[in-house]
């Protein structure tokens, strides 16, 4: 005897595979909260791309108040966004997200990354409006509405790039996005049971991914910063990193004894955004750090070398520094020059900018500077 199965499969509570949470079938449920609007990110690149994109999350929910905001990234970012109370889904890209993804239609694409995984996904996907990049038929990467043009052409052009854009990262995607940008932070949430250790005043953030070596400080130059530091604020400093600087946070630990403290490197990245949370001033390079630590709520201190401080938003929350050089920036991975960035950064100016920022956090006073004699044209500092 055939049943006729009634259910309502666009409600936000329903997935048609096991019983919903409210404990009933649909005919009759007062739960019912029915979905307006499918909305899918895509974002596979750099873990610290992943974090600074939730920044767009609070403009988007206001633009689909009632929509299911789905995002689609890498197994190892999943961890950035678990939690995060804008989003609905967070989706691990595998073969099996490809083929759920292929079968639902949205109403809004956006596609974050100019890489050609996210590309193929954007061009392929269904979506009645899309916005971001993707790929042309020819395989290379291109904006899929003008509003993206002004982003992808400052991947193109490294004169716009390094010396006439004065628009963060977040501001352009978010104008490559349609979206209005009124600096919001991104966030990256952490539960009361995840947090971790006593409060410290000051983290450093010691290292970089390793495609980058040059956003990491010349060891002795960190080392020197890190015992002024100490001295000043009277309690260890924390050492923060992942598994690619275990042996340079373990060897400034032997060097430097009680004026730091170790913090675990390859517990996972829940962890690590935990340490970086008991801070109240971190220092770190243009690197997964800084974003984590922008992300949990800390003050920041941002060196920059080899990559762009104007694409960075510290949120009224931190100080730039610039290296000492009139090479800079070059997105190089690897250079020859000498001296390098890595070692021109005065231990002086480590320190003030770092007490500056403490002294203003406890303040409650807003801070956004740039210090240094680096390239950047700004107002009071030297190129």
């Amino acid at each position: 005897m055939s049943e006729q199965v009634v259910q309502r499969t666009d409600c936000r509570l329903f997935d048609g595979y096991r019983p919903c949470r409210p404990g009933r079938t649909c005919p009759g449920c007062s739960h019912y909260d029915p979905v307006q609007g499918e909305v899918l990110i895509i974002n596979l690149d750099a873990l610290g791309d992943v974090l600074r994109t939730t920044a767009q999350l609070p403009a988007l929910r206001r633009a689909w108040p009632r929509a299911r905001i789905s995002w689609l990234t890498r197994t190892r970012a999943v961890p950035l966004l678990q939690g995060h109370p804008l989003l609905d889904r967070v989706i691990p890209l595998d073969l099996e997200a490809v083929l759920e993804l292929q079968a639902r239609r949205f109403d809004l694409m956006l596609c974050v990354d100019k890489g050609r995984a996210a590309g193929g996904l954007a061009t392929t996907l269904r979506a009645h409006a899309k916005r971001g990049f993707a790929l042309d038929e020819h395989g290379v990467i291109v904006p899929l509405n003008p509003q993206a043009a002004y982003l992808y052409r400052t991947g193109l052009d490294d004169q716009l790039k390094f010396e006439r854009n004065t628009l963060s990262e977040p501001a352009m995607l978010a104008q490559a996005f349609n979206l209005p940008w009124d600096r919001e932070p991104y966030r990256l949430v952490l539960a009361d049971d995840e947090r971790v250790g006593p409060p410290r005043a000051v983290g450093f953030n010691t290292g970089s991914s390793a495609a980058w070596p040059r956003k990491r400080l010349e060891p002795g130059l960190l080392a020197e910063a890190l015992l002024a530091v100490h001295r000043a604020v009277g309690q260890p400093v924390l050492l923060l990193g992942g598994p690619e600087d275990r042996e340079r946070n373990e060897a400034l630990a032997t060097q430097l004894g009680p004026a730091v403290e170790l913090t675990p490197t390859d517990a996972g990245l829940r962890v690590g955004a935990a340490q970086v949370a008991r801070c109240e001033v971190v220092f770190s390079g243009d690197s997964l750090g800084m974003h984590m630590a922008l992300a949990v709520g800390c003050h920041v201190v941002a060196w920059f070398g080899p990559t762009c401080p104007q694409e960075i938003d510290l949120f009224d929350r931190g100080i730039k520094l610039l290296a000492a050089v009139d090479c800079a920036p070059c997105w190089r991975a690897g250079c020859a020059r000498e001296p390098a960035c890595n070692t021109q950064l005065a231990p002086e100016l480590i320190l003030c900018a770092v007490l500056d920022c403490l002294e203003a956090r406890r303040a409650g006073r807003a801070l956004d500077e740039i210090r240094g004699a680096g390239w950047w044209p700004v107002p009071g500092v030297a190129r």
